[in-house]
């Protein structure tokens, strides 16, 4: 899974990268608010780590900018004791938890745990681009025309749609749809983007996924 990590203090930046990465977590990390709007506006991330005290922008503004274009990720605030009406302007704001300073490495991980599997559980039931729509529950798409997916293209098709606009690589999708199967080859994603591409055409779609095979891929209308 991949995190980024939003800390003006460099030690502790420091100390928040090296755990998340030797619990096995890709890690972005920047040093203000500027910064982690960016990073959040450009990547693709399972959780978002912010500091509420940063320079350029704080981390509530951060948050509030990237909830108003629709990004459903997961945030984490971090705060000090005395920053109550913070905490509070911050879950207002679309934070999904907070976690008050000094705190222990583990609870953040089981903090990040939680966040990670709740947003996988409580998924929108329908997730709609240009004219297509994706039933999650029934893994059926429709837009001119109607096809069942198979479940791996469902999960696939859904984590794009996650993603509307951003790049997201072949490695990302490995990981996400393929986690628990041993035996998958990594091969295995662009087959499957393939087949989502036979799916928009047979409903008459106006929606294309970009990319090749082997790099990253982004879906979006088809003009």
């Amino acid at each position: 899974m991949k995190v980024l990590v939003a800390e003006d203090e460099q030690e502790m930046r420091r100390v928040l990268v090296t755990a998340l990465r030797m619990n096995s977590y890709e890690v972005v990390d920047v040093a203000d608010g500027q910064a982690a709007l960016e990073a959040a506006c450009e990547g693709t991330y399972d959780c978002l780590v912010f500091d509420v005290m940063m320079p350029k922008m704080t981390g509530v503004e951060a948050l509030r900018q990237i909830r108003a274009g629709g990004d459903k990720t997961p945030i984490l605030l971090l705060t000090a004791k005395a920053e109550v009406e913070d905490r509070i302007d911050g879950l207002d704001a679309g934070a999904d938890d907070y976690l008050t300073k000094p705190f222990a490495l583990g609870e953040l991980l089981a903090r990040i745990r939680s966040l990670t599997r709740r947003n996988e559980d409580f998924s929108p039931k329908n997730l709609t681009i240009a004219d297509v729509t994706l039933d999650v529950e029934q893994q059926e798409i429709r837009a001119q025309n109607a096809i069942r997916l198979a479940p791996k293209e469902a999960k696939l098709l859904e984590y794009l749609l996650q993603n509307v606009g951003k790049d997201v690589s072949t490695e990302q999708i490995f990981e996400r749809i393929w986690k628990d199967d041993q035996e998958a080859d990594v091969g295995l994603v662009w087959v499957y983007i393939s087949y989502l591409r036979q799916k928009f055409n047979a409903i008459t779609g106006k929606v294309a996924i970009e990319g090749d095979e082997g790099g990253s891929y982004r879906i979006h209308e088809r003009a």
